[in-house]
């Protein structure tokens, strides 16, 4: 026989006992975005490798270690998505969705990058992402928060997460702090280790984000990022922290958040857990008003987030807060033994689905003994089942069976079936 092949490492199937999970979460979140006027953009996997570069940063370990990238037949250099913001601002700008326009939008879908799979982070992994652009004002900075917040309620997760917040300033007293933080670490290298000694040159604020603990025992007494801020990003940071404290937000100011890429400025916001084992980052996002103009745009100012959905998943699953409902795909299994007990089945079916096209139906194909059918039905999760024997069909009735076992076995005419069994479940 020849070798199975399988799929490749770190990128996973999702296989029909867990997409329904997928499918409550996705379905909330969508749920959520239309109640606050985002609209939904869709934009390719595959983008031209310089997007990434340019937007991400050449020196960022995105770019110079995980990216997922390959010369096409033309000679082109194309990659597989790492991220989305920088896809979706490629998008509006090809299309012209930010000239003179306010812009609320929200994407979901598969991201690539080359790193070491592990549990909750893959090669393939998903994102759900939201992206604002052309307003300035922190008004929208807390919005996007609000909203994430209140995603946390709908999902019972509000008690698991913690928000953390800084500001990193203009572009202007960013590169101030990292002159000043770099004077200060130079006079230090002996003490730093190797991967932020690489960082020293390259991008030095990332070092703040270290896990090494010499490293951050050194930063104690670093520079302060927030002794350099411009006045502008100083009030631009307390009237966000005053409409998260009037809504009832808490959170963390936390210095040392810089996020990973290159294109933030002025407030960036993680939502961190410890229920996963160490503490993980769910969400994570913030502001990057230069980054429409350095990918070749008009100065604009935008705002985003995005979450990942196998970290969310996982977190649900840990802390069993998946409602029943979704894990119980059917609400109905139909089963039919003797003459002509297939065509009634799938009819009954149908005549269910048209007074309730919301009920959940599965009607057995392939025939099979009646205990063997009895015994795929109780499998199968469904809270009832219509057992349509030769007798029922010839007298048009259906024996309906409560799986749960809360209710006794009836027999009734096939025409109340639906009404009944939707009373029920109601």
């Amino acid at each position: 026989m020849s070798k199975k092949i399988q799929a490749i490492r770190g990128m996973n199937d999702i296989k029909p006992n867990e997409t329904p999970v997928w499918q409550y979460l996705e379905g909330t979140v969508k749920e959520l975005l239309a109640s606050y006027g985002y609209g939904e953009i869709r934009m390719p996997i595959v983008e031209q490798t310089n997007l990434f570069k340019r937007s991400i940063g050449e020196v960022t370990d995105i770019v110079e270690k995980e990216m997922y990238t390959f010369d096409d037949r033309n000679g082109d250099s194309l990659t597989l998505r790492p991220e989305g913001t920088a896809s979706c601002v490629r998008a509006c700008e090809e299309h012209g969705l930010l000239y003179n326009q306010t812009q609320r939008l929200w994407y979901t879908g598969p991201m690539f990058r080359h790193e070491r799979p592990q549990k909750g982070r893959y090669r393939q992994f998903h994102q759900i992402g939201v992206e604002t652009f052309g307003i300035a004002s922190a008004d929208i900075d807390a919005e996007v928060i609000l909203l994430t917040a209140r995603l946390w309620k709908m999902l019972g997760l509000q008690d698991a997460v913690t928000l953390q917040l800084n500001t990193l300033g203009s572009n202007e007293a960013r590169a101030e702090y990292k002159d000043a933080l770099v004077a200060y670490l130079s006079e230090r290298k002996d003490q730093l280790d190797e991967d932020s000694l690489r960082r020293l040159d390259s991008n030095p604020l990332r070092i703040l984000d270290s896990k090494n603990e010499q490293t951050q025992a050194l930063l104690v007494d670093a520079p302060q990022l927030h002794d350099h801020l411009d006045d502008e990003s100083r009030e631009h940071f307390a009237k966000l922290r005053s409409v998260l404290d009037a809504a009832g937000v808490k959170y963390e100011i936390n210095q040392r958040l810089v996020r990973g890429l290159d294109y933030y400025c002025k407030t960036v916001f993680e939502w961190v857990t410890d229920k996963l084992g160490a503490q993980g980052t769910v969400c994570a996002g913030g502001r990057y008003d230069g980054l429409v103009e350095q990918l070749g745009g008009k100065p604009t100012p935008a705002v985003g987030f995005a979450m990942g959905v196998e970290r969310l998943i996982l977190m649900l699953e840990t802390l069993e807060l998946i409602p029943q409902a979704v894990l119980n795909i059917l609400d109905v299994y139909v089963c039919a033994l003797g003459e002509g007990a297939d065509q009634a089945a799938l009819l009954l079916s149908d005549q269910i689905r048209n007074e309730h096209d919301w009920l959940r139906i599965q009607t057995h194909c392939g025939g099979g003994s009646f205990k063997s059918q009895m015994k795929k039905a109780d499998k199968s999760g469904a809270r009832f089942a219509i057992l349509l024997g030769e007798s029922e069909i010839a007298e048009q009735q259906a024996t309906v069976k409560d799986l749960s076992g809360e209710l006794d076995q009836q027999t009734m005419p096939q025409a109340d079936v639906a009404g009944w069994i939707a009373q029920q479940i109601n």
